[in-house]
């Protein structure tokens, strides 16, 4: 080996020490306490207002408060049992009050368009009335008459028209207000004044 080629040599040597990467090194295994105690979360009881929060939704409204009332044929009159359901929906606007609700009217086949988007109308005002009365703030209720125009059940008999003479309470979560940007002060230029005309 020349004198000339061991410079080239010796930095080609350390060019490949330089590359090499040292061998990893092997983190510990992570030890979980719980893995071995049941095989699940533990149940630890309800939070506060539910299981979740799960009460303040529009299914739980639905499905387990109740939304509709039904009326006898070409009546505005809230049975009894109406109004155990009204008590149960306005307990439950009164304790989530930032859902707002759209109480829908509706009628049986029977009858005139006109007549039954009245009865449609008068059997939703009846409802709101009856909210309003138990202590929901007017301005969260509004009405809406589809009279015989979306039917529960499509049929040419009592039972289908007693389905479908209803009123039935839609709620819905309330946006939450828009946050007011505060207008940024910008600063006025070396002797000049900000908004002055030219």
């Amino acid at each position: 080996m020349n004198a000339a080629t061991k410079p080239v040599l010796l930095a080609a040597l350390l060019g490949l020490a330089a590359c090499a990467q040292p061998a990893p090194t092997v983190a510990p295994p992570v030890v979980d306490p719980y893995a071995s105690t049941g095989g699940g979360a533990v149940f630890q009881g309800d939070l506060a207002g539910g299981v979740l929060g799960a009460e303040a939704t529009a299914q739980y409204f639905r499905g387990t408060v109740g939304d509709t009332v039904l009326f006898p044929a070409d009546q505005t009159t809230l049975t009894p049992e109406a109004r155990t359901i009204l008590a149960a929906q306005a307990a439950w606007l009164t304790r989530h009050t930032a859902f707002t609700a759209v109480v829908q009217g509706h009628a049986e086949e029977t009858g005139t368009r006109e007549y039954n988007l009245a009865l449609g109308a008068r059997r939703a005002s009846a409802v709101q009335e009856y909210l309003v009365a138990q202590g929901v703030a007017p301005g969260r209720i509004r009405t809406l008459s589809f009279g015989k125009e979306r039917p529960a059940a499509t049929c040419s008999d009592e039972g289908c028209y007693a389905q479908n003479r209803r009123a039935v309470t839609v709620v819905t979560e309330a946006a939450p207000p828009a946050v007011a940007m505060a207008p940024v002060a910008s600063a006025a230029p070396a002797g000049g004044v900000v908004g002055a005309g030219m």
